[in-house]
């Protein structure tokens, strides 16, 4: 990546959460029978893509075990009472059924941040990662997600202090994470409220804008900018080296890909996102990975209903 951004050439990166399996590869050299992107509007898509509207998607989920569920909620919340980690972020995986394949559920997904590796994934994402362009570094933590139908919604969001306080902790996380990369970094939008499109309705959901500048040469280290960032810290938690650990003893599978991160290198800038909102494919099946942020305040029945809530397809209803 050092090598390839000192000489502008463009490359698609994927990571996995715990660094194990990094794809890197330069987008001269993807084949689109094996590996479909779209960063925002940057895509290998050779044409547009259209849908008959039937038949109608259709998704279900097997419902988590609750009792599983609650025995990773309590060793975390034991951490958190202990002082061990401030945030985590706790996922499980759901086993779900559709009848769309995984290519199928890419293109016809709504989000900004779309991959699908052919018989493993597809992400759509609607959180990014980093933003370089020019000589300033970009960053959109999210936190915070409610059904957008609750009356009063917004101000319901904005109003949880559960929610206030694990929001003011990865935006705090985030901030000392650009000051290892970069200098004058400031808060620039605190907590602005976003929609989100589902199969089975809207979300809204709260993120902030964090910002850096990088030293003249930061194409030439571009990789090592990424991976200093990594994991990512609103899908693991603070303080980040304990938090993953931590994760590690709670969750008791594999997350892979999931929570990971991908972007695209164009040969000045650079896009990235976080790898949430994520379909597998299993010997068992499909399984959606899925999850939220934990803090001491956080209630078992609360979180486990969020978790349900980000299992979802990003279409509107009825497409």
């Amino acid at each position: 990546m050092n090598e390839w951004g000192k000489n502008g050439i463009p490359f698609l990166f994927v990571f996995d959460f715990l660094l194990q399996k990094p794809l890197v590869i330069r987008l001269d050299q993807i084949d689109s029978r094996e590996i479909l992107y779209q960063v925002n509007q940057t895509s290998n898509l050779s044409q547009t893509v259209s849908f008959q509207p039937e038949p109608k998607p259709l998704l279900t989920l097997e419902m988590p075990d609750f009792g599983q569920y609650g025995v990773a909620f309590n060793k975390v919340m034991h951490h958190l009472q202990r002082g061990d980690s401030y945030l985590l972020n706790l996922t499980m995986p759901v086993h779900i059924s559709t009848n769309l394949g995984l290519k199928e559920i890419f293109l016809r997904s709504k989000a900004p941040f779309k991959l699908w590796l052919k018989d493993k994934c597809t992400i759509f994402s609607p959180e990014p990662f980093i933003r370089i362009s020019d000589d300033m570094i970009y960053s959109f933590p999210m936190k915070g997600t409610i059904d957008a139908t609750i009356p009063d919604a917004v101000n319901k969001l904005l109003g949880n202090e559960k929610e206030l306080a694990e929001h003011y902790t990865i935006v705090d996380l985030i901030r000392n994470d650009l000051n290892m990369v970069s200098m004058d970094v400031r808060v620039e939008k605190f907590r602005f409220v976003e929609e989100i499109t589902t199969i089975r309705g809207k979300l809204l959901q709260t993120s902030s804008l964090i910002s850096g500048r990088l030293p003249e040469n930061h194409l030439d280290r571009i990789g090592d900018i990424i991976v200093t960032l990594l994991p990512a810290g609103s899908i693991s938690g603070a303080p980040k080296k304990r938090t993953v650990e931590i994760i590690l003893e709670a969750e008791q599978y594999e997350r892979g890909y999931y929570t990971g991160v991908f972007g695209i290198f164009d040969g000045t800038g650079l896009e990235s996102a976080v790898m949430i909102r994520y379909i597998e494919q299993t010997p068992n099946g499909l399984i959606f990975k899925a999850g939220g942020g934990i803090t001491v305040n956080s209630n078992m029945q609360d979180e486990y209903d969020e978790l349900v809530s980000k299992v979802y397809l990003p279409l509107e209803a009825g497409i």
